[in-house]
């Protein structure tokens, strides 16, 4: 990964900017645009200052409302790995003039779904990539609009890990700017050497080697996996069918692309 990709942040983990990415065609796509992340959590002033002079204006939080904030009477529940991030307390704010927008991107009243890809050993993988763009299409395309109607500047989302809800949402913006397959794989693949420092922040083990082993023992690597939910997918399509109108999905194209 390019210097220029890599964001360090003060108190930011698995952060980087979706810019210089190659793209069909020729060229590359924007820096300061969109960046991935992990929780936010363990951000401090410092480095909510550093996000806001490199220009990011709004922050889209992927997650459940139950890990966003305790519920009484409940604790963590597992959404794949997201018993390893118990709802946060407290935390640095993010300073004014940046707008923060809660965008779940699962279907929390869909058991039955989830229930499923924990019983075939898919959640905290990008093998659930493919059943859930089969079946919450609905979900992929009230994130993606709301990051296309963003305001002016730099567009920052997160869940837990910045792996695997955030990885769908990356491989969504990367495919519909056109991004090389090979690369989006790449760049999903950053993810488990980033992810260390996370869990020991949070003083937990990393999850990373045992999702790796698990799809080692079905043959199978994360960048490889990737590549097989890429080969087939027109964005563009699957975005306008779930729901996505023309003109968001061109601003979001406009925003990725010089």
């Amino acid at each position: 990964m390019s210097e220029s990709r890599q964001v360090a942040w003060d108190g930011f983990f698995n952060a980087r900017d979706l810019g210089g990415l190659p793209v069909r065609g020729g060229g590359t796509t924007r820096t300061g645009a969109f960046i991935r992340s992990a929780d936010l959590r363990f951000v401090t002033a410092r480095g909510w200052r550093a996000a806001h002079d490199a220009g990011v204006r709004t922050v889209v939080d992927l997650r459940n409302p139950h890990e966003i904030r305790p519920v009484e009477g409940e604790g963590p529940t597992a959404r794949g790995g997201a018993a390893a991030f118990p709802p946060e307390e407290g935390g640095t704010p993010h300073p004014p003039g940046m707008t923060r927008l809660e965008v779940p991107l699962d279907d929390v009243g869909d058991t039955a779904f989830r229930q499923d890809l924990d019983r075939r050993g898919l959640n905290g993988t990008p093998l659930y990539f493919r059943p859930f763009l089969d079946r919450k299409a609905e979900r992929c395309a009230a994130v993606l609009t709301a990051l296309a109607r963003s305001g002016p500047g730099g567009v920052l989302f997160h869940c837990g890990a910045g792996r695997d809800r955030t990885g769908l949402v990356g491989l969504l913006l990367l495919a519909l700017a056109g991004v090389e397959p090979e690369a989006i794989a790449d760049d999903y693949a950053l993810s488990t050497a980033a992810l260390g420092p996370l869990f020991a922040a949070l003083g937990r083990p990393d999850q990373g080697p045992a999702a790796e082993a698990l799809m080692a023992g079905r043959g199978l690597t994360p960048r490889g996996a990737v590549l097989d939910v890429l080969h087939g997918l027109d964005a563009r399509a699957y975005l306008l069918e779930a729901g996505v109108p023309e003109a968001d999905l061109a601003r979001i194209r406009s925003r990725l692309l010089p």
